[in-house]
């Protein structure tokens, strides 16, 4: 294990990899780094919270409660954002 494996995360590497966590994207190493980070900040902890409760949440929605306008306008903003990120 080189020296970066060891180093604990940041509260904005953790934030970077949250979706990939929530997934179960993260390789062995990552998720013990990720885990190790969320043990000692309590931020964190409540962040991911956060974002499981927004994840229950939103699987309840119903499609047909957004209009199409709003849904192609969200679209456009995450096909925007994924360029620009690309």
């Amino acid at each position: 294990m080189n020296r970066r494996q060891k180093r604990m995360l940041t509260c904005q590497e953790m934030v970077e990899l949250v979706t990939d966590y929530l997934e179960g994207r993260l390789d062995d190493a990552a998720r013990a780094r990720f885990d190790a980070h969320v043990a000692e900040c309590d931020a964190c902890t409540l962040y991911i919270e956060q974002m499981r409760m927004t994840i229950v949440a939103l699987g309840h929605i119903p499609t047909d409660s957004i209009s199409r306008e709003a849904e192609e306008e969200l679209l456009a903003a995450f096909r925007n954002w994924r360029d620009q990120t690309a």
